[in-house]
């Protein structure tokens, strides 16, 4: 049945027929939409992205535990952990250093897990991965949705990432939803 769909898509973009929604249909569909820089390889998070990112991470000089468990992963500035021990600080020039390395290493995993995006979408998505990390997003069903096509499915799987440890958090009910105005392109 979905693969109907894409053959149908594929004739529509030019793309031989398979049924299968591979990189070459994504590289049509995204010209066809107008999307050149996901093309490109250059699509890149937005200030909305980097705005949202900002508020729901905050930024702390001091390494501090993850807050959904009290332990590791240690964290500092906006949220990264990479080098990050107990007792660690830096100066605010270092945080947003921090946050320019880690913003590039999640977009590069968004571009290639979700080849094409709308620039709300691709904000939304470089957000939740910089939070759950890329494997969750790689193997999340939001993601399979997201590339299948079903964007409102997708946008309603942000809510579901809204625990740590086993508990409901406030501050990722908030950033989810967030999120997911960002992705539907309400925010």
């Amino acid at each position: 049945m979905m693969s109907d769909l894409w053959k149908t898509i594929q004739v529509h973009v030019g793309v031989t027929p398979d049924g299968i929604a591979g990189a070459m249909t994504a590289r049509a569909v995204a010209m066809a939409l107008g999307l050149h820089e996901a093309l490109a390889g250059g699509q890149r998070i937005g200030p909305a992205g980097i705005a949202l990112i900002k508020q729901h991470e905050g930024c702390r000089l001091s390494a501090y535990p993850d807050p959904g468990t009290g332990s590791a992963p240690w964290t500092i500035g906006y949220g990264s952990t990479t080098g990050v021990s107990p007792g660690m600080t830096i100066t605010q020039a270092q945080a947003d250093a921090r946050l320019t390395v880690d913003l590039a290493r999640f977009e590069a995993a968004v571009r290639t897990l979700c080849p094409v995006a709308t620039q709300g979408q691709f904000d939304a998505l470089v957000s939740l991965a910089f939070n759950i990390g890329e494997a969750a997003l790689r193997d999340s069903t939001l993601r399979r949705l997201h590339v299948a096509g079903d964007h409102a499915g997708a946008a309603a799987q942000f809510q579901r990432w809204r625990f740590a440890a086993g508990r409901e958090l406030p501050g990722l009910v908030r950033r989810r939803a967030a999120e997911q105005a960002l992705y539907e392109g309400r925010a």
